[in-house]
Formats: structure tokens, C-alpha cells, sequence
């Protein structure tokens, strides 16, 4: 038996960090949102009992370090299924981008094998699941939109933001998101206000939100890499709703209403850099497999 499971991407239309835990992780308070921009996955079932990743992508690695692999462990672990099974990923999100790839993976990966292996879990069992594996698991397991507080995992779902185009450009570097932590300095950077984003959101007005949009690690990360703030300027220039980066980055993301506006910011970033998308926010919520 095989299924297929989409995994799509996520975007931060507000990200602050408010204080190192005594955990050693650091507590956060985001808006996060899906858009159309999605990983597909094939989940076979085998009766070998072992694990298996497939994947073209020469960076998607196919063992114990790949996300998608501890979500079916965590499974078989916590279950005893001694069955096996083969995930072939086949990406259309960027690695290492900022933007949930492997943390959409990891949590398609629980949705389906829940339904592959009749385990009857509960979305909310699953997103608990996906705690243990990482910070963004939990809300990929939901998608939609929410606020993400303690270290990412605590999920209060919320209305859609009002549909729009969403530009993303990913310049040929990856950002590792340790690294940007390890080097913010929570009473030095400019906070944005979550609050604000979240009453626009639920007001449903764009140009509020396109107001509100602020990420604290784009200032570390721009200091990291100069490229990722002159993709930040140049999508501006072309005339976007609104510009952030997403997650540690080094995506940078913009938000359009009208489509001739889109096609143009499309074209000039295509002239400078490689990895360049124009999808549609989706903004609501995932059905259980």
C-alpha cells in the first residue's frame, strides 16, 4: 500500500525572540503562515522492517538526519510497528531556505504513516509527536495560520490573512539557523509587534498586515550575509506590498495583490537570482490524512 502527502511551506509574517531559556533554547512569539509552495511525498509501505528516504535532491540526506526518517522512527518507536516503510521526497521547497522544508516533511510524513498504519492519532497527538522532533514540526502538522510561542511548538490557531501572491528569492547560500541564534542579541535588535500583526490578521486588513511585517533575526542574518539584505532591497524597489525575510533565512519573501505587479518583481529577481517563486498564501488550516 502507498499514499501520497503533500508538505508545503511556511512563512513568518512576524518572528520575535524574547529571551534565552534556561533550556538553552530560546522562547519566541511568530505568526506563521502556509503557502502553495510544497514538497510531495510517496509513503510505501514495506515489510522489511527498516526505514528508507528516496530523494533526487543531492541535499536531502537519506538517513537518521533527515527529519522525515525520525518522524517515522519516533512512530515505529513509540508504537512497536515492526513494519517498514519506503518515503521518496520529491522537493519543491529549498533546502536549508527558512522556510520548514524538512519540518513539513517530518510532519507529512506523521500524517501519512498515522493513516498508512491506521494508528487513529489525533492532529493534536501528532503535533505532539512532532514537538520531539523539532520546533517547527508542531504547526506543520496543523498548517494554516497561528501564533508559535515557548520555543516554536505551543500553536494557537487564527484566521487567514486576506489571499495574495507571495514572491520568494533564495540567494545560493544556506543559513544555519544555530548559528544566527548563537549570534543574536535579544536586548540589541528592533522587536517587531506580533500583537499588531495578529488584530490585523484577524481583521482581514492586507494593508495593515503588508505594516506590521518584522522578523528579529534579519538583522544578524544580514550581517552574516550582505546578499540577503540586497535581495531584501531590490524586491522593495520593485515595488512589493511588503518584504521579510522568513525564518533565519536566507529566503527573503514579498507580499502582491495584483497579479501584473507579481509578474514584473517575478521577472526583475529572475535576473539576479536563481531560486525565484510566485505562489498563493493557502493560510488555512491541513486535513488529517
Amino acid at each position: 500500500m502507498k499514499l501520497l502527502v503533500k508538505a508545503p511551506a511556511k512563512i513568518n509574517l512576524s518572528l520575535d525572540v524574547l529571551r534565552k531559556r534556561e533550556d538553552g533554547y530560546h522562547e519566541v512569539k511568530m505568526i506563521m503562515t502556509t503557502i502553495d509552495l510544497a514538497d510531495r511525498l510517496e509513503l510505501k509501505e514495506l515489510e522489511e522492517d527498516r526505514i528508507e528516504i528516496l530523494s533526487h535532491n543531492r541535499y536531502v540526506p537519506d538517513d537518521q538526519r533527515n527529519l522525515a526518517y525520525q518522524a517515522a522512527y519516533l512512530l515505529k518507536e513509540r508504537f512497536q510497528v515492526k513494519k517498514g516503510v519506503s518515503i521518496t521526497i520529491e522537493k519543491a521547497i529549498p533546502v536549508a531556505a527558512g522556510l520548514a522544508g524538512g519540518s513539513s516533511d517530518a510532519a507529512a510524513t506523521l500524517r501519512g504513516l498515522n493513516k498508512l498504519w491506521k494508528l487513529g492519532l489525533t492532529a493534536d497527538e501528532l503535533a505532539g509527536l512532532g514537538a520531539e522532533i523539532g520546533s517547527d514540526v508542531s504547526f506543520c502538522v496543523y498548517g494554516g495560520t497561528a501564533i508559535a510561542t515557548g520555543r516554536g511548538e505551543k500553536i494557537e490557531h487564527i484566521s487567514a490573512p486576506p489571499p495574495c501572491w507571495v514572491i520568494l528569492a533564495k540567494p545560493q547560500i544556506g543559513v544555519s539557523t544555530a548559528e544566527v541564534y548563537r549570534n543574536l542579541r535579544v536586548d540589541a535588535v528592533t522587536h517587531p509587534n506580533v500583537e499588531e500583526m495578529i488584530r490585523y490578521i484577524k481583521s482581514g486588513e492586507y494593508e495593515g498586515i503588508c505594516n506590521s511585517v518584522g522578523n528579529v533575526l534579519e538583522e544578524v542574518t544580514f550581517r552574516m550575509h550582505p546578499e540577503v539584505a540586497h535581495i531584501k532591497e531590490q524586491m522593495k524597489r520593485f515595488g512589493a506590498d511588503a518584504v521579510l525575510m522568513s525564518g533565519s533565512g536566507p529566503t527573503v519573501f514579498g507580499l502582491v495583490h495584483h497579479d501584473s505587479r507579481m509578474h514584473r518583481i517575478y521577472n526583475g529577481l529572475k535576473g539576479f537570482c536563481d531560486q525565484v517563486y510566485a505562489v498563493r498564501m493557502l493560510g488555512e488550516r491541513e486535513k488529517l490524512e
